[in-house]
């Protein structure tokens, strides 16, 4: 009992002035958003953790306070909210974190990411340091309705980045906006990290495998895909011809053709491509249905020898490169734009 009234006296000597008013506005905060949670959980969850987020650093920030009041924080808001996960040290910096990251941005950009779940605006802090990025990925996620994992595979896999840059004809082969949406649904590379390909590779086993993952295909492939078919037939003039993959996109409402390579682009394949989309325009599309697009993934290419197949080709197609792994590193996509709470803790251990 002694040995508990040291430690208590111990520590409240430690405490700055206004810590217990401080304490006591959280408390009633908390309070009242629990009425709140019941009925609006995330929202109102990202909302006080951006509020104490900006508390905490007003308080670092005008009154010096350090680590170890942090700590205490923590430890009395535990305390006093038994029930009410989050309210860890590590927590309360991320908080902090979350309000520095986005409290001088405008305001669109700080309604849209405290729309999203709370591991998701750890995810986008810890991971991202760029602003653009990390809006990007905000609001795809919330469009195609990323979990937590799903969030974290698409940054590793950098897919803003990849996101449009396939080379295609698009603008003069397709009218506005169907150009710009379909530009922006192909990729390059892409990257298929779940295949296990040993030795030389074979297109039908490449084919193989993708079907069998479909699930992993159609994360990568992008929203708005459904897959419909491999080495599906059509009969043209008595002969039957058969495509690698056969795609039907949602949002751009039409067919979409991929074939697959082995090796690097060669002109010759812009001109069967073009045959099968021909073929499935006449054949399988329906009325509704805008132009089949094409696309040719191979193992590398070179643009200029691309720009010359495409030149007089007008049906809508793209070549993109596909990979098993993400060739190139880009260490500034996973740079953190602030200091992990380890770094934090270490620096304002010199305050006190």
């Amino acid at each position: 009992m002694k040995k508990s009234k040291v430690v208590k006296s111990s520590t409240l000597s430690a405490i700055p002035a206004g810590y217990a008013d401080f304490l006591n506005s959280l408390k009633t905060r908390i309070r009242k958003v629990q009425v709140k949670v019941a009925l609006s959980a995330n929202s109102a969850l990202v909302d006080l953790y951006w509020d104490i987020g900006q508390s905490i650093f007003e308080k670092q920030k005008h009154e010096a306070w350090g680590a170890k009041v942090i700590e205490r924080l923590a430890a009395d808001l535990s305390r006093e909210f038994p029930g009410v996960e989050g309210l860890s040290r590590a927590n309360l910096y991320r908080m902090r974190a979350f309000y520095l990251t986005h409290h001088q941005q405008s305001s669109i950009v700080a309604q849209t990411v405290r729309q999203l779940p709370w591991g998701h605006n750890i995810i986008l802090v810890e991971k991202l340091s760029n602003d653009d990025e990390r809006l990007w990925y905000a609001k795809k996620s919330m469009e195609q309705g990323w979990g937590r994992d799903t969030l974290v595979h698409q940054i590793k896999s950098d897919v803003f980045h990849r996101q449009g840059k396939a080379i295609t004809n698009f603008k003069v082969a397709l009218i506005s906006p169907q150009s710009d949406l379909a530009q922006e649904t192909l990729k390059d590379p892409y990257v298929f990290d779940f295949l296990t390909l040993t030795g030389p590779v074979r297109e039908l086993e490449v084919e193989g495998q993708l079907v069998s993952h479909v699930a992993k295909l159609l994360l990568e492939m992008g929203a708005g895909f459904a897959f419909v078919g491999r080495q599906v037939p059509v009969v043209v003039a008595g002969t039957t011809y058969f495509l690698d993959l056969l795609f039907y996109h949602t949002h751009l409402r039409c067919y979409v053709v991929v074939e697959l390579k082995a090796g690097g682009f060669k002109p010759e394949y812009a001109g069967k491509l073009n045959f099968y989309l021909s073929a499935v325009d006449d054949l399988i599309r329906r009325d509704g249905d805008q132009s089949t697009i094409g696309i040719l993934l191979c193992r590398s290419k070179n643009k200029i020898d691309v720009e010359y197949a495409f030149r007089d080709i007008h049906k809508p197609m793209g070549v993109a490169e596909w990979e098993t792994t993400l060739a190139k590193q880009v260490p500034a996509s996973f740079r953190p734009s602030l200091p992990t709470v380890k770094e934090i803790e270490q620096a304002l251990g010199d305050v006190e």
